[in-house]
C-alpha cells in the first residue's frame, strides 16, 4: 500500500520528522494547489497524505460529503446482523472514577473517555462503507472503517468553520429536543467545548465567532434515531494560508471535541484513563481540493484487530456526569447508520 506519496519517506526516521515531513509535504502541496487526501492519527504517530489522483481505490475509498473516487455498487441485499460486547461496566466505572478525580482536582473541566468495545457482524468493512449513510465516509484496507457526522474543519475562501459536536439523546424519547437542550451537564460540556474550539481557532485565525450555538441533527441508525447538538465557529484565516495548510491542521490537533480542556493536562489523563492507544480512531481525514478543505473526526468507528472487529465509542466527562448514565451513551453510539 502506498502510504506517502514523494518525496521518499525514508528519510523520516521518527513520529517527530514523519509528522514534519507530512507538515512541509501539505505546505507544499496547498501553495501548488495539488488536490490530496490526509488522515492523521490521534496520536499523531501515523500521519498520511496522498494526492487525490496517486489514491488506489483497492486500498483507500473516501466520500467527503459527496466528493468520492468510487462508483456506488448495488445495495447489499442481506439484512445486517450486529451484535455488541461493550466493554465491562466496571472497567469502564474505575477509569470514570480516575477521570473525575482529576476533575475535582481542577486537572481538567471536560475529558473525552473511549474505549473498544467487541463487535460481530456479518457486514464486512467494506459492505459497511458501501451502504452506511454519513457526511463522511473512509475505508482503509485492513484497517479501519468510518462513518462520520461530524465536521473537523471547513474552509471556504479564507474563511474556516469548525463544528464541535457534543450531546447526544435517543430521539424516541419524550420531548428529546427539549430534554437535550436543557440538560444541565450537556450545556456545561457544550459551553466548554466551544470556548476549546474558539480558542483552537484563534491559534490560525482572526475575528473568531459562534455562529450558531447548539443546534441539533437528527441521525438515523439501524436501530433507532439519535439527536446530535452541534455549534459552529467561524474565523478568517491568512491571505496565504494555502501554503500553512499543514502547519494549520496540526497546530489545531488532537481536535478539542473528542480530548477536552485545558487539553495539554487532559491528554495525560486520558492517556492513563484509557491505557491503549486510540490509533486512527478520533483523529482527523478530509480532502484539500485545491482551493478548500473539508474534513472530518473520525468518529463512529471499526477498526480490524488480530482479534476480530471492535467499535470505539466513548463521551465527555464532567464533574455533573454519572457513571452509569456515560457508559449507556458509550453503547448508544455504537451503530452502524445503515436503515
Amino acid at each position: 500500500m502506498v502510504i506517502f506519496a514523494k518525496p521518499n519517506i525514508e528519510t523520516a526516521k521518527t513520529m517527530q520528522s514523519k509528522r514534519e515531513f507530512i507538515i512541509r509535504l501539505m505546505n507544499q502541496w496547498g501553495k501548488e494547489t495539488v488536490p490530496f487526501l490526509f488522515l492523521i492519527d490521534f496520536e499523531m504517530k501515523k500521519p498520511v497524505a496522498i494526492p487525490l489522483s496517486d489514491i488506489n481505490p483497492e486500498e483507500i475509498l473516501f466520500d467527503i460529503r459527496g466528493k468520492k473516487n468510487f462508483t456506488q455498487p448495488e445495495q447489499i441485499a442481506k439484512p445486517l446482523n450486529f451484535k455488541v460486547f461493550p466493554v465491562s461496566k466496571t472497567r469502564y466505572c474505575d477509569a470514570f472514577k480516575q477521570v473525575q478525580k482529576h476533575i475535582y482536582r481542577g486537572d481538567s473541566f471536560l475529558l473525552n473517555l473511549t474505549f473498544p468495545n467487541r463487535i460481530e457482524t456479518n457486514y464486512s468493512l467494506k459492505d459497511i462503507f458501501y451502504n452506511s449513510r454519513a457526511k463522511y465516509k473512509i475505508w482503509f484496507k485492513d484497517l479501519f472503517v468510518s462513518f462520520s457526522p461530524e465536521i473537523f474543519v471547513q474552509t471556504r475562501g479564507r474563511l474556516i468553520r469548525s463544528f464541535p459536536m457534543k450531546g447526544t439523546l435517543d430521539a424516541s424519547l419524550p420531548k428529546a429536543e427539549e430534554k437535550l437542550l436543557s440538560d444541565k451537564k450537556e450545556l456545561a460540556e457544550h459551553f466548554t467545548i466551544v470556548d476549546l474550539i474558539r480558542n483552537d481557532l484563534s491559534m490560525v485565525a482572526k475575528k473568531v465567532k459562534v455562529n450558531r450555538f447548539r443546534y441539533l441533527d437528527n441521525i438515523k441508525t439501524h436501530k433507532n434515531e439519535i439527536l446530535q447538538m452541534s455549534s459552529e465557529i467561524e474565523g478568517k484565516l491568512p491571505e496565504n494560508f494555502r501554503e500553512k495548510l499543514g502547519d494549520i491542521i496540526f497546530k489545531m490537533l488532537p481536535a478539542g471535541s473528542i480530548s477536552g480542556a485545558p487539553k495539554k493536562k487532559t491528554l495525560e489523563i486520558i492517556r492513563q484513563a484509557e491505557a491503549c492507544e486510540r490509533g486512527y480512531y478520533t483523529g482527523i481525514a478530509g480532502i484539500f481540493d485545491g482551493k478548500n478543505v473539508d474534513s472530518t473526526v473520525l468518529i463512529r468507528f471499526i477498526e480490524q484487530t488480530d482479534n476480530g472487529l471492535v467499535y470505539k465509542s466513548g463521551g465527555g466527562i464532567t464533574a455533573k456526569s454519572h457513571c452509569e448514565a456515560e457508559y449507556e451513551e458509550l453503547i448508544e453510539k455504537i451503530y452502524v447508520p445503515i436503515t
